[in-house]
């Protein structure tokens, strides 16, 4: 998962030197949950050289300049079934228990089966298909991401990606990552592989600092890779942070260890016998692209469920 509660991140940021660097374990923290200006932020033209595995293509369209403001959505293709995000989405923050999560007992009947239309942040593909494009961070993508100096990977370690996704609308769109610049490649693969089979994905963008230590909201829906900050209740650093991890449809697939769940709201998805869009399954197609590029998968963790996760190590 995608952050911590209650100043984790800048207590660890701090301590870094005192960190077993390296030496994270399985697990994830909270998802970030959305804030009305999680789907407006600008978003930086990347620098460097464009690059795609075969099968794959690079598309300027992916990595356009920032506008004023993020393309109009467009709205669902029939039979799809999406709906806009509820008015409040992102702005109740849920009471805090002793470990710094939201308290929370049930989904909100609108998240029930939740399918919500993409609002684009960067421009989405003009032909419809998928594109990617791999380059060096740009340092207005820097600024709003969760990196800082003291994290365990250098800014030049890591790749900006841009890769087209499906929605629950049923349109595609341009979503944006960061990833250590070794597993770049295989990441652009393993969404080609998911644009094709028509997985959908809610949101694709990166983490931003503020977002780490937010006030729970329970309710966030981002697929991310890169964030810096430790295992959840652990003083390691997380596979996000090497920016070696990725959690997909986070809201679909929670993180479950007892009684947490995280994201808080996300009861509801607890069930893993009742299907719906954007769950992952041991035997669908999220697992099955992870896996063929060497990722292991948080469902199949014996201690908790962390059905959101894949990493490059397993853990």
């Amino acid at each position: 998962m995608s952050r911590g509660r209650g100043g984790r991140l800048a207590v660890v940021i701090g301590a870094a030197t005192a960190i077993a660097v390296g030496t994270a374990v399985a697990g994830c923290s909270a998802v970030p949950s959305r804030s009305p200006a999680s789907s407006t932020g600008a978003v930086g033209t990347p620098s460097g050289t464009a690059t795609a595995p075969t099968g794959t293509t690079s598309a300027s369209a992916t990595t356009a300049s920032p506008s004023a403001s993020p393309p109009a959505t467009t709205g669902a293709l029939p039979g799809t079934g999406a709906t806009p995000a509820p008015a409040w989405l992102g702005t109740r923050v849920l009471p805090t228990g002793p470990d710094g999560f939201g308290i929370a007992t049930t989904t909100p009947r609108e998240l029930r089966n939740r399918r919500i239309i993409t609002v684009d942040v960067l421009p989405p593909p003009a032909d419809g298909r998928f594109h990617s494009r791999i380059a060096t961070v740009p340092a207005s993508v820097a600024r709003r991401s969760s990196w800082v100096a003291g994290c365990p990977v250098r800014l030049s370690q890591l790749r900006y990606v841009t890769v087209s996704f499906r929605g629950f609308d049923g349109r595609a769109h341009t979503g944006e990552l960061l990833v250590n610049a070794d597993a770049a490649a295989d990441v652009v693969r393993v969404f080609a592989r998911l644009f094709a089979v028509g997985f959908p994905i809610e949101e694709m963008r990166i983490t931003r600092k503020d977002e780490v230590d937010a006030p729970p909201t329970g309710d966030g829906n981002n697929t991310t890779a890169f964030v810096c900050r430790p295992v959840v209740g652990q003083h390691v650093w997380s596979q996000h942070a090497y920016g070696r991890a990725i959690d997909v449809d986070p809201f679909q697939n929670p993180y479950i260890r007892g009684d947490l769940v995280l994201p808080e709201l996300a009861r509801a998805y607890t069930d893993r016998t009742r299907r719906r869009p954007g769950m992952i399954t041991a035997g669908g197609p999220v697992v099955a692209a992870f896996r063929s590029v060497g990722w292991g998968w948080g469902g199949s963790f014996r201690s908790l469920k962390d059905y959101m996760h894949f990493s490059a190590t397993g853990t």
